[in-house]
């Protein structure tokens, strides 16, 4: 029988709006009580809710409500949702940052946990000393940590500055010293949020590696939090969606993902450009919505590395009879620079265009790296050229996730250079 390393019964976390401090004690204790005999806030208005994503009256929000589940030992349990989904404030409860309103959980073993960016550390104290501040807080003794310092330091790789105080430390730095010592102070359960997104690729691939180490030689338990569905998908054999403070999906990581990616494509909305007042061109045909689309034409929020991605184009035009166009959409880095161009033109065809048409540029396997891109639409008359139809610069931010296109473990850190992608058009 598999041992339990966690076990999370019925816990709830409630929060105060505002001010803390206007009520009275009496009222604290009756809204508690009630809580316990599982009535409602007598407080609150006739009709009124405390829900976290409705607005209303109440001064208090429920940021977790019934979270139960258990995590086997030696387990890495993955934890995904929107931002404000109650992630961190579950992570924070299961490092006993902040305590519970209602419910409990068990933990079997020495918790180590990366919540933040600095999280344990103290900025006056150099790295060496930080290092040895959480072993003895972990319960180590000082023999014990002096037989691991030298993994720490070469993992983290802050060698010249490790008797340099942390607050020196930049955000990476101290993320990558960070969880070298969460991962190499042998806890028996190891909890990451987010923050290894601060840390560059090539240090999130080698964090990854260790974290798969740990849990399958050490048959230590790992809860993992992430927005990258990529190392979710490498790292964890379930994972939980939470959703609104609840739990909505416990199970399979695949199939956490695929309900995920379902849950966020109905949030997703098109990108209404039909207003937009700094176009340039003669206006006779002009770009009224944009949408991304996968390829079975569902909306999506964003791109991700080696998946299909579908722009999809409506066209508004003033003239009753069909017009030639060239449509094209550039991709630009951070920088400003052009690093590719999908146009109609280059593939040697002229789009015949009429009122309320959609124009389709079907990438087959996205080449982008994860970041933020601006993409430029533009439209002339028949050839590239002629006379601008309609030019939007910036018309959108192009948001990519996902590290490594080959799954390689290779990605190049300065994304600079031009290149052809392939996709097929589509006019309906």
């Amino acid at each position: 029988m598999s041992e339990v390393a966690i076990l999370v019964k019925n816990i709830g976390k409630q929060y105060r709006l505002g001010n803390v401090g206007t009520g009275t004690l009496s009222h604290d204790l009756n809204r508690w009580w009630n809580v316990i005999r599982g009535k409602e806030d007598p407080y609150l208005k006739i009709g009124e809710t405390n829900l976290r994503d409705e607005k209303g009256d109440s001064t208090y929000v429920w940021a977790l409500k019934d979270i139960s589940f258990q995590v086997e030992k030696g387990e890495v349990l993955g934890i995904i949702g929107g931002n404000g989904a109650g992630k961190s404030t579950l992570l924070k409860i299961l490092s006993q940052v902040t305590g519970p309103s209602l419910g409990h959980f068990k933990a079997s073993g020495r918790i180590a946990s990366l919540l933040e960016v600095g999280t344990g550390f103290h900025g006056e104290l150099s790295g060496r000393e930080n290092i040895y501040l959480n072993g003895t807080i972990l319960g180590m003794t000082k023999a014990e940590i002096n037989l691991k310092i030298d993994e720490i330091v070469s993992f983290s790789g802050v060698e010249r500055y490790l008797d340099t105080p942390v607050k020196r430390y930049s955000s990476g730095m101290k993320v990558r010293l960070a969880f070298a010592v969460a991962a190499h102070l042998e806890p028996d359960i190891l909890i990451v949020d987010e923050v290894l997104a601060v840390g560059d690729i090539a240090f999130q691939q080698k964090a990854i590696g260790k974290i798969q180490q740990v849990s399958r030689d050490s048959k230590r338990t790992v809860l993992f939090v992430s927005h990258d569905m990529e190392s979710i998908s490498r790292l964890c054999s379930r994972t939980i969606i939470l959703k609104d403070g609840t739990i909505s999906f416990i199970g399979e990581t695949q199939t956490a993902i695929d309900e995920y990616s379902r849950q966020m494509t109905e949030k997703s909305k098109a990108i209404n450009i039909e207003h937009r007042n700094d176009r340039k061109g003669l206006g006779q045909l002009r770009f009224k919505k944009l949408e991304l689309q996968d390829l079975e034409g569902n909306l999506l929020r964003l791109g991700r590395v080696g998946k299909p991605l579908v722009f999809s184009m409506t066209i508004d035009s003033l003239l009753k009879e069909e017009m030639e166009v060239s449509i094209g959409v550039g991709i630009k880095n951070k920088s400003g620079e052009q690093i590719t161009l999908l146009s109609s033109w280059t593939k040697g065809e002229i789009l015949k265009i009429k009122d309320d048409q959609k124009v389709y540029f079907k990438i087959k396997s996205l080449a982008l790296p994860e970041g933020d891109y601006q993409v430029d639409l533009f439209m002339e008359n028949g050839t590239m050229g002629n006379d601008i139809q309609d030019h939007l610069e910036n018309a959108f931010t192009l948001k990519v996730q996902g590290k490594d296109y080959y799954n390689s473990g290779q990605v190049s850190k300065h994304f600079k250079y031009q290149f052809y992608v392939d996709f097929k058009q589509e006019v309906r």
